[in-house]
């Protein structure tokens, strides 16, 4: 098949299928200073969603246990994938050892002044610092962004200029949504820096190389598929005008 039919045939797949969350929606061309954003929760939300990595579609990961809501727009970075680098870049930074990414897309938190109303969408995101998070001996980092061209939130470049208000409240969110009374859940994660804009950057890169060792080849072996389909369509319309 040529390049042109080939071409075509991603076309009218683009046209016909939602394209997987994780996987068929591109980073953006201006990552890591702009980047599209999957939200899977929002502040409202009573259960945490999160897209299932088989099908693309959202699922109930769990409901949120107390009163404890997410303050912003919540999902992760696609095509990305947190593990050797990441984790590699959590050690350096915390003097740890043995710190492997969690096997997940990046996470994000989305800041804007707008009400959202669901989730299941895709936002432009501009990064501005990081949580750097480590659950379990993982590290589960979490870019703190704000929605490209909010009115209010749009003013702040760095994460160091918001106020100390609104970073505590994302730091108990995360020390604590899994946390249940009388449980030591709450000790297994950590938030050891907070970093800003240039750090949350290198973050991002480094899980696109992480997604780039381990599912760059998604493409590849998708249009190798496409064509052993067209060749054994080809094939089989040939039997059937031999009969």
């Amino acid at each position: 098949m040529s390049q042109e039919a080939f071409n075509k045939l991603w076309k009218m797949i683009g046209l016909r299928y939602t394209s997987h969350p994780w996987h068929g929606i591109p980073v953006g061309p201006d990552a890591p200073e702009v980047v599209s954003a999957f939200i899977e929760v929002i502040p409202s939300d009573t259960v945490k969603y999160e897209v299932d990595k088989l099908s693309g579609f959202l699922k109930i990961d769990r409901p949120q246990k107390f009163s404890n809501i997410v303050p912003a727009l919540y999902g992760f970075i696609p095509q990305t994938y947190c593990k050797e680098l990441v984790g590699q870049f959590c050690m350096e930074k915390t003097g740890r050892e043995h710190i492997m990414g969690d096997d997940d897309p990046l996470d994000i938190c989305v800041l804007t002044e707008r009400e959202i109303t669901h989730g299941n969408i895709l936002v432009k995101a501009r990064p501005i610092g990081g949580l750097r998070m480590i659950d379990g001996g993982e590290a589960d980092d979490k870019i703190i962004a704000v929605l490209e061209q909010d009115e209010v939130y749009s003013q702040w470049k760095d994460i160091h200029e918001l106020p100390s208000a609104l970073i505590n409240r994302l730091r108990h969110y995360f020390l604590t949504y899994k946390s249940m009374p009388g449980t030591e859940t709450a000790k297994q994660c950590e938030i050891t820096h907070i970093y800003g804009r240039e750090e949350a950057h290198e973050v991002i890169r480094r899980s696109q190389l992480d997604y780039q060792e381990h599912y760059g080849d998604l493409e590849a072996a998708l249009s190798l598929t496409l064509f052993e389909v067209f060749n054994l369509s080809q094939r089989q319309g040939k039997l059937l005008r031999d009969l």
